[in-house]
């Protein structure tokens, strides 16, 4: 398999996981762990960005 497609692969998988946490997110009863689940979302999506962005070529990554 290419780079490019190793990164669009991996980026994928980040981005179905950030999802994943959402949802888990959404059922969590205990307010604290659906912080922690929310936050860990948002930490996958920044980074799936962030190695899409570097991957098509976008040398300044998103802050």
């Amino acid at each position: 398999m290419s780079a490019a497609g190793e990164s669009a692969r991996r980026v994928q998988q980040m981005r179905a996981k950030a999802q994943e946490m959402e949802e888990a997110a959404k059922s969590a009863t205990d307010p604290d762990e659906r912080q922690r689940l929310q936050d860990k979302a948002r930490r996958l999506r920044s980074q799936s960005e962030q190695e899409s962005g570097m991957a098509s070529g976008d040398i300044y990554p998103t802050i």
